[in-house]
């Protein structure tokens, strides 16, 4: 008769257990429904809903004009790239903004930064990214014309990011020109453009920063599948026929 009892007591625990685990594994079964019903809310939604939100300009409100198609172009100093760019202006209605040359132009004004440029370039430094960027800006707003290509620019990491934060957007994709250093040096040096930064040992130290803060640029928009890198040798025509293909394939409202 005890080992009826023990036994029947044995039994109630183990009916007791199995309801406890049960009734403690439901809140867990349905937090479980409710991630698998909004995951798929989630898909519903991703597939119907196509616009993206875009990142506010800074200092800019909503004036509803269509966004600007911008093309960087980067490369070393003597690739090409402001030769190919004019031919690129011309051929498909693009603008060319140089970056360098807005530098060189706010550098002859009598503006407060002025001097600053001045001794920055001759030095074979940067300028700093905010003056560059706000710039760049102040071009692409006044012109009428919405297709740009901005020649020499970004030329570091913190140019790019500030451009990102300062204009609001990521460049449509990146013309990179890939030149032999020995090549460069020479095609700056016969230029004679009268250019203060036209000296070979300016050349050097331009072409080092380039290498150490340019380059990875280029190499961060390859990352992203924004990179259309062209051979910079050979003659202007040579190199416009390799730069041809990229633009004739694009879509653009004139």
């Amino acid at each position: 008769m005890r080992v009826n009892v023990q036994t029947q007591i044995q039994k109630t625990k183990h009916r007791s257990k199995m309801w406890r685990r049960r009734f403690t594994s439901l809140p867990l079964f349905f937090s479980h429904l409710q991630q698998v019903r909004r995951a798929d809310e989630l898909k519903i939604c991703q597939a119907f809903c196509t616009e993206t939100v875009k990142p506010p300009v800074e200092g800019e409100s909503n004036s509803g004009r269509n966004s600007p198609f911008v093309a960087f172009v980067l490369g070393g100093p003597g690739s090409g790239k402001g030769t190919q760019c004019l031919k690129i202006a011309e051929t498909f209605g693009f603008d060319h903004i140089g970056a360098g040359d807005l530098l060189r132009k706010e550098m002859h004004s009598d503006s407060e930064n002025g001097a600053m440029i001045q001794k920055l370039m001759k030095e074979g430094s940067i300028a700093p990214s905010e003056v560059t960027v706000k710039l760049i800006k102040k071009a692409i707003e006044s012109a009428e014309n919405r297709k740009f290509l901005i020649d020499g620019f970004p030329r570091s990491e913190e140019n790019r990011v500030a451009y990102e934060r300062i204009i609001g957007a990521e460049p449509n994709f990146v013309l990179f020109f890939d030149c032999p250093e020995e090549v460069m040096v020479k095609r700056v040096l016969n230029r004679n453009e009268g250019r203060v930064d036209d000296n070979e040992h300016t050349v050097k130290e331009r072409l080092k920063v380039y290498k150490a803060i340019t380059l990875p640029v280029a190499n961060h928009y390859a990352m992203k599948g924004k990179l259309y890198k062209v051979d910079g040798t050979g003659t202007q025509e040579e190199i416009f026929e390799r730069v041809r293909p990229i633009f004739a394939s694009l879509r653009l409202s004139t």
